[in-house]
C-alpha cells in the first residue's frame, strides 16, 4: 500500500464559508444543498462537502463507486448514512482532485494508496484529512477520515463513572508501567490516549509519541510518524525514543513483537507507556500480548491498567422520550447488575425511567446524536500478575477482575441506560456479551 504525507492544502474560500448556512445540520438539508451545486465547479461542490461534514459531525466522507455514478456518505455518530449520488463525470473530477491534494499517483488503479491533506477554514482552524484509496469492480472506492483537533477532550468528556474516573487519574499519574487501551477501530482508543496526555502534560515531564500517522497535535509534545518505507517503524522508533531521555511515551499501536518487547522494557526501566491494541475485551490484552511472543515474566509487572472501551450514541436530547421500566426489564437490569461494586448505581423499580430513540430533523431521524464512552477496567494487582506469570487464560484473567469488582463494557452500557444516556438497544448493538 503506497503512502504520501501532506503535500497540499484545501482552502474554503471566504465566500463558501459565507453562504453556507451553519444551521444545515441534518443529511436531508445537506443533500439539498449538494444537489443544488455546479458539477462543473469541483471546488465548489468540494468547499461544500467539507463545510456539510464538519457541520454535522461527521468522522468519515465515503465516496463509492458503481455502474454510471458514484455514492457518498458520511459517517456520523459510529453510523453511515447516505447523503447524495453523483453523476460518473463529478466523481472522476472528484477523485483526481482528491489525489492530487493527497499525493496519491493518479495512473494508479489497481492498488489502495494513502495520503493526507489539510482543509484550512480560517487562520486558526486547520482540519487535517486522512484518505484511503481502494481498487474497486466499478472504480475506485475513497474514503477520507477526519482528523479534527477539537476531538481532543479531557478526561471529564470521555463519559466516566466516578469511580473510573478516579482510577485513571489516579493510575496516568504514576512514573512508569503500561497503560493499555483496547478495541476495535473507531471506538476512541486515541481519543481515550490523548485526554490522558492532556491530564498528565506539564513543563515538568518530556512525552514523546510514535505513531501511524499523527492524528491530532498537542502543544508542548514532541510527535514522530512511522515511516516504513524509510526503515523507520513502531519498533525502530521506540528504540530511538527511549534514547531521547522521556518520562511518556506514546506508541500509536503495537503490532509486533519487537515492539510490544521494546514498550515492555521501557515501562519496566521506569517510562510510563500508553498504547493502543485490537482485543474484544481487557483480558484479552493479555492473551495477544502473549500470541504476539512477549514473556508472562516480563508482561506481569510492565502491565498496570488495560482499559476496554467501545463508543455508543446518545439520545437525542430533542426527540428522546423516557419511559417506565417493564417488569420484565427490571428483573434483567437486577440480574445483570446484581453485585456490583459501584456507588450510585440508578435505582432500579417500577418508577425507574429509560429513555427510548425517536428521531427528529435535529439528528436526521436516528434519535441518536453524539456519542459517549463504555468502559471495562481490569486493574492489575499482586494476584493477576500471578495469574499471568503463570500463564493463566484470557477468561480466568477476566473472571478473577470479575471477582476483585470489574464492571464488564455491557454493564457499563447498561448503567449508562439507567442513566438516560443512552438506549437498550444501543448497548445490545455495540457492546453486548451474547
Amino acid at each position: 500500500m503506497d503512502k504520501k504525507e501532506i503535500t497540499e492544502v484545501f482552502e474554503i474560500s471566504e465566500k463558501a464559508k459565507k453562504g453556507f448556512d451553519k444551521n444545515l445540520k441534518n443529511v436531508s438539508a445537506i443533500k439539498k444543498v449538494l444537489e443544488g451545486q455546479d458539477d462543473t465547479n469541483i471546488t465548489g461542490f468540494l468547499e461544500i462537502l467539507f463545510l456539510a461534514t464538519m457541520a454535522v459531525d461527521a468522522s468519515d466522507i465515503h465516496i463509492e463507486s458503481l455502474e454510471g455514478k458514484a455514492k457518498i456518505r458520511l459517517r456520523i455518530d459510529g453510523v453511515l448514512q447516505d447523503v447524495i449520488f453523483i453523476n460518473s463525470q463529478l466523481y472522476q473530477k472528484t477523485l483526481s482532485r482528491i489525489k492530487l491534494l493527497s499525493g496519491l499517483k493518479l495512473n494508479i488503479e489497481n492498488r489502495a494508496q494513502d495520503g493526507r491533506f489539510s482543509i484550512f477554514f480560517s487562520a486558526k482552524e486547520k482540519i487535517e484529512i486522512r484518505t484511503s484509496t481502494l481498487p474497486s469492480e466499478e472504480g475506485e472506492s475513497i474514503v477520507m477520515r477526519i482528523l479534527n483537533p477539537k476531538n481532543i477532550i479531557e478526561i471529564e468528556g470521555l463519559g466516566l463513572r466516578e469511580d473510573l474516573f478516579n482510577i485513571f487519574n489516579e493510575q496516568i499519574k504514576k512514573p512508569f508501567g503500561m497503560v493499555v487501551v483496547t478495541g476495535p477501530t473507531g471506538s476512541g482508543k486515541t481519543t481515550t490516549l490523548y485526554a490522558f496526555l492532556k491530564r498528565i502534560q506539564n513543563p515538568d515531564i518530556k512525552i514523546i509519541t510514535i505513531e501511524d500517522p499523527i492524528e491530532y497535535h498537542l502543544d508542548g509534545i514532541s510527535q514522530t510518524q512511522v515511516e516504513p518505507e524509510k526503515g523507520y517503524t513502531f519498533d525502530s522508533g521506540l528504540k530511538a525514543i527511549m534514547r531521547q531521555d522521556p518520562d511518556v511515551i506514546l506508541v500509536g499501536e503495537i503490532r509486533d513483537l519487537e515492539t510490544s518487547n521494546t514498550a515492555v522494557q521501557a515501562s519496566l526501566t521506569g517510562h510510563l507507556v500508553l498504547t493502543t491494541l485490537h482485543t474484544n475485551d481487557a483480558a484479552g490484552a493479555v492473551a495477544r500480548f502473549v500470541d504476539l511472543g512477549v514473556r508472562p515474566v516480563s508482561l506481569s509487572p510492565a502491565l498496570r491498567m488495560i482499559v476496554a472501551q467501545r463508543l455508543v450514541r446518545k439520545v437525542c436530547g430533542k426527540c428522546g422520550k423516557e419511559r417506565q421500566l417493564t417488569k420484565e426489564e427490571i428483573s434483567f437490569f437486577k440480574k445483570e447488575l446484581a453485585g456490583l461494586k459501584v456507588k450510585n448505581i440508578p435505582k432500579i423499580d417500577a418508577k425507574t425511567k429509560i429513555s427510548e430513540a425517536k428521531g427528529c430533523e435535529e439528528c436526521n431521524s436516528t434519535g441518536y446524536k453524539g456519542r459517549v464512552g463504555v468502559f471495562e477496567v481490569l486493574l492489575m494487582d499482586d494476584d493477576l500478575e500471578k495469574l499471568i506469570f503463570e500463564k493463566a487464560s484470557g477468561l480466568e484473567i477476566k473472571k478473577a477482575a470479575v471477582k476483585k469488582g470489574m464492571v464488564s463494557l455491557y454493564q457499563d452500557g447498561l448503567i449508562k441506560v439507567l442513566e438516560n444516556k443512552t438506549t437498550l438497544d444501543e448497548v445490545e448493538r455495540v457492546a453486548s456479551q451474547r
